[in-house]
């Protein structure tokens, strides 16, 4: 929504202030310019980024336009479900946990938890963190490299598509110039035209250059960093597993573990130290 409303301020400020300062916007209107400028950055898109990163664009550019995925009432359920889980192993032992772990779509505690249980990557990422628990695995430090190889891994998997649409934002005031540099060609083979056909001419090659700065600095660029923003926004839900599972390992109880997972989150998403508390108290015994 907040891009949405970005987009609305920038396409007002410049086009009220060229209104009120005399300018006709009908000028601005020169479709076959844009046909360059966007047709020339949409191919290099295409040429520059392999299928994987093209099939995601459209996924990340709607993902920035809603937002966040995770909201406070996500990471409140996230926490208790981790509660659930570390007071189940520390009461049953970690194997209690092998049934969850190897059928989680089947699974009574994760089914509790129904954002997590939705999202395939954080049910993938912390079941097969468990597994490896279950299986004997005791070192925090180990435990903690592997994650975070993981998680850089993931970062960068994401951030594809951020820097795709930085280079294509970057590459747009340079084919604004190329389309400019046409209009001119073109303008000097009608030199001989009369002034009000030349002056047309000229100014729907400059609208060339205009478009590609605008665009690029005041769209394209802006979009590359709220999808890479949107991620690193997501990104602390499994970095808020990360902090619980080490804590855990290191045999801290259960609320400890919490803790250390709630304060990995960022303020205006963490809940209170009480409401977490409140929702672990409501726990349903599995």
């Amino acid at each position: 929504m907040l891009l949405i409303i970005g987009i609305v301020v920038v396409l007002g400020s410049v086009l009220s202030g060229y209104i009120l300062a005399g300018g006709h916007v009908e000028v601005l209107w020169q479709p076959l310019e844009f046909l360059i400028i966007f047709g020339a950055a949409i191919g290099a898109y295409i040429i520059a980024n392999p299928p994987p990163v093209l099939k995601k664009t459209g996924k990340a550019i709607a993902g920035a336009m809603k937002g966040p995925r995770y909201k406070q009432d996500a990471f409140l359920e996230l926490l208790t479900l981790l509660y659930s889980v570390f007071k189940l192993a520390k009461s049953k032992g970690m194997l209690a946990l092998e049934q969850h772990v190897e059928n989680p779509h089947d699974s009574t505690l994760f089914n509790q938890f129904p954002t997590f249980a939705k999202d395939h990557h954080a049910v993938t990422f912390l079941c097969d963190y468990l597994r490896l628990m279950t299986l004997g695995t005791e070192n925090a430090f180990e435990m903690e490299s592997l994650i975070d190889l993981e998680l850089e891994t993931h970062a960068a998997e994401e951030h594809e598509v951020s820097h795709a649409i930085q280079n294509m934002a970057d590459g747009m005031p340079a084919l604004g110039i190329v389309a400019a540099v046409l209009g001119i060609i073109h303008t000097m083979g009608s030199i001989t035209e009369p002034p009000e056909v030349l002056g047309h001419l000229i100014g729907a090659a400059l609208v060339g250059t205009f478009m590609g700065v605008w665009m690029s600095y005041g769209f394209v660029a802006p979009i590359a960093n709220s999808v890479r923003a949107t991620h690193e926004a997501e990104m602390r839900y499994l970095h808020c597993i990360k902090a619980g599972l080490l804590a855990h390992l290191q045999g801290y109880p259960p609320a400890v573990s919490v803790e250390f997972a709630r304060k990995a989150l960022q303020t205006h998403v963490r809940p209170t130290f009480y409401e977490v508390e409140e929702a672990t108290q409501k726990l349903q015994p599995v």
